[in-house]
Parts: structure tokens; C-alpha cells; sequence
């Protein structure tokens, strides 16, 4: 890993004495096998109490967007793969070369991992200039003064960070930080780029520019980079693929189309802003676990089945509807009411129970407030029924 401030300083003493592996001088301590070009992850890691149990690859090039909840192991994974934290069984093995190995031992130090890390809160050093925060990187990775103040010059000039190289950190908006963290982690030449909530620091007008700006440079890196983030709308527009944790397991992976059109938990239906229900179906029909039922379009299916329900596709009525090609009708009442932009958040009690989606003009017309009883339409073409993925891998 290119060194970076913060953690990396005691990272390999750690990663040695937990393990009692023998640390390699570089990567292919283990042999060199297995890989390919990319990331590839199949390892147990405890931390006190907490253990992550993952299964991943990352392909070259690709964007690997990392979502769960505080406490899912996002972390967890990220410290692995930087070689703070040693993995307790299964091994990691990037671009053919193997970086962690419980069986054999082989370990290679955080200091030693050709791989990129840039921080939530940036950790630029605040005594040096940007172009010293950037030729940091190359000079830990054994380069002379001249090449690393070559290799951070390049950087500079691609991240469009030229005319602020004798700036200091403090003189920084949150954008050009940002911008200055991933130039330092990009000179490095790593194999590997590990970004952790890099907009979470971001006012949200900055968040938006910076947004279109790191994926630009993301496009253009060749290894593999794993993206951990708390907001949806940043890994749907950063990532490739998806990969959800929930408690130390992985939930649902795929690509965010596919994640966000069929969660696999609640938390990712939350996530998204989709409802999401639990039921068991037979053929044209759907019994709700919770209570209540669905008629659904019959594809033949049996058995347990999640149906997921945009908050939009819901209408609400203050009268029960009359005539209507809608299949699925219910009651329902108003447990609150959240403004949400150019609409209004229905979060509405029943059998089952719904967050619907409506114009404030209509909150108007109804006469919604908390209390309110109403009626709730969806038709059944617009119930997006299939069945729960598989056992959380890992």
C-alpha cells in the first residue's frame, strides 16, 4: 500500500503480531496464484467481537460500490484489503499475486500493497504543499526526489490541481481536497484504489460537481477500485456493480440496475426507495407475511417470494375506488407526512403497510394530515414480484 497518514504507520507491526504469519518483503509472498488481473476476495476477518465474512471479485477497471448500514463491515473490508487488519482464514489475492493468506501465512505489509486509499476526511498533512502531499505517495513507494516530484507534476496536471501545487491544506475548498487525496493516492501507481466515503466531506452543490468529475478519473483508472459509500445516488452513478453488506455477510450483489429494481433486504429497499414485502405466491397470488395480499401478474410462481412497490405506483384515494383496472385495493391510514423536494412521503399504516409518493397539490385536494383514512390502488402490473436471493455469501 502506499503509505498514507493515519493508520498505515502501525498497520504491518499489527497485521504481523495478530497473525503470527511470517510478513513478505513484497507481493507474491504466497505463491502468485490464482487472480487474474483484478481483486479477488474469499476471507474471514474478525475485529473483537465482529466478524466479516466475504466472497468478492473486482475485475480490472471496474467500480465496485460498497453499501450497508454503520456496523456492516465496510470498514472491516477496506482495512483488510489495505493490510491494516489481517484476515483470520481464506486469503486475498490481487492481480495474481497473493497479499493475505491465513493457510500459508504469507502477508504483505500495508506499507508494501500497491494499493490507493483515499480517506473520508482526505488526511492530507497539513504542513506540506499539495505538490509534497502528492509527491508523498511515489517517494514511499521508493522513488527519488526528482521522480516522485515528476510522477505528483503528471497528477497534478490531470487532476487540474496545477496552479494550487503551493497551497497548503487549509487553503483548500472541500472539492480541491478531494481532488488532492485522489491525485496522492493515484501517483502511487497502485494496483488497487480504495475510496472511502470520498464525498461524504462535500456540501451538497460541491458534491454534485465532484461527483461527475472523480467518475471522469475513475473511468480511466485500470485496476480494479472498490467504492464504499452511505448514498445510493453516489453508487448508482460511481459504480459498475454493487455489492450490499449487513451484519459482516454480503446480502445482494449485482449490477445497480438489478439492485435497485429487486432489493434483496429491507435496508436495501430503503435504500433505493422502493416497499418491499415478504409473502408466499401461488400462481396469481400473493399472501403477505405481514398481513394482506397481492394479486399479481401469474408467471407461474410458488413458494416464498419478495414483491417490491414503487412508492409512485400507488394511488391514494380518499374514498374507496369505484370502477378501476387496478387488481390490489386496501385501506390504509396516515401515520405521517415528510416533504420530499417537488413531492410529499406518505408513510402510511395497513394491511400492508406502504410509503406512497404524492404531489403536494393532492396532500392539498385530500385533505391528508396524520389520522387520515384512506384507500390504496396498485395494479398488479406494476408489483415487481421474484424470489429472495440465496443464502448472504460468505
Amino acid at each position: 500500500m502506499t503509505a498514507q497518514p493515519g493508520p498505515s504507520a502501525g498497520a504491518a507491526g499489527h497485521g504481523r503480531g495478530a497473525a503470527g504469519r511470517a510478513v513478505g518483503g513484497g507481493i507474491g509472498g504466497g505463491g502468485g496464484v490464482g487472480g487474474g488481473g483484478g481483486l479477488v476476495v474469499d476471507a474471514e476477518v474478525r475485529r473483537g467481537g465482529f466478524t466479516l465474512r466475504a466472497a468478492l471479485t473486482a475485475p480490472p477497471g471496474r467500480v465496485l460500490g460498497v453499501l450497508g448500514p454503520n456496523g456492516a463491515g465496510k470498514s472491516t473490508l477496506l482495512s483488510a484489503l489495505a493490510g491494516l487488519v489481517p484476515v483470520a482464514a481464506g486469503r486475498i489475492v490481487l492481480a495474481g499475486e497473493v497479499l493475505d493468506d491465513a493457510g500459508t501465512g504469507a502477508f504483505v505489509e500495508a506499507a508494501r500493497r500497491p494499493v490507493g486509499f483515499v480517506f473520508q476526511d482526505y488526511r492530507l498533512f497539513p504542513h506540506l504543499s499539495v505538490a509534497e502531499n502528492v509527491a508523498f505517495s511515489p517517494r514511499a513507494r521508493g522513488l527519488g526526489k526528482t521522480a516522485a516530484r515528476s510522477a505528483a507534476a503528471h497528477w497534478l496536471d490531470r487532476l487540474g490541481l496545477t496552479d494550487l501545487a503551493g497551497r497548503k491544506p487549509a487553503a483548500l475548498s472541500g472539492g480541491q481536497a478531494q481532488r488532492v487525496a485522489l491525485a496522492r493516492a493515484l501517483a502511487g501507481e497502485p494496483a488497487l484504489l480504495l475510496l472511502d466515503e470520498p464525498l461524504a466531506a462535500l456540501d451538497a452543490r460541491t458534491r454534485l460537481d465532484v461527483q461527475t468529475e472523480l467518475r471522469r478519473h475513475l473511468s480511466e483508472f485500470t485496476g480494479p477500485c472498490l467504492l464504499v459509500t452511505h448514498d445510493p445516488l453516489e453508487a448508482l452513478v460511481l459504480a459498475d456493480r454493487l455489492l450490499v453488506l449487513e451484519d459482516g455477510r454480503i446480502v445482494q450483489e449485482g449490477t445497480p440496475a438489478q439492485v435497485a429494481r429487486r432489493p434483496a433486504t429491507e435496508y436495501v429497499a430503503k435504500l433505493v426507495g422502493l416497499n418491499l414485502y415478504a409473502g408466499r405466491a401461488d400462481g396469481a397470488g400473493v399472501a403477505l407475511t405481514a398481513g394482506g395480499a397481492f394479486v399479481v401478474p401469474d408467471h407461474g410462481q410458488h413458494g416464498d417470494v419478495l414483491v417490491a412497490v414503487r412508492p409512485s405506483a400507488v394511488v391514494v384515494s380518499s374514498q374507496p375506488p369505484q370502477a378501476s383496472s387496478a387488481r390490489n385495493t386496501w385501506p390504509a391510514r396516515v401515520a405521517g407526512l415528510t416533504l420530499l423536494a417537488d413531492r410529499v412521503r406518505l408513510d402510511l399504516e395497513g394491511q400492508p403497510p406502504a410509503l406512497v409518493d404524492v404531489t403536494p397539490a393532492a396532500v392539498a385536494d385530500l385533505s391528508l394530515r396524520p389520522g387520515s383514512d384512506v384507500w390504496l390502488t396498485v395494479k398488479a402490473t406494476d408489483l415487481e414480484v421474484y424470489a429472495p436471493a440465496g443464502r448472504p455469501r460468505g
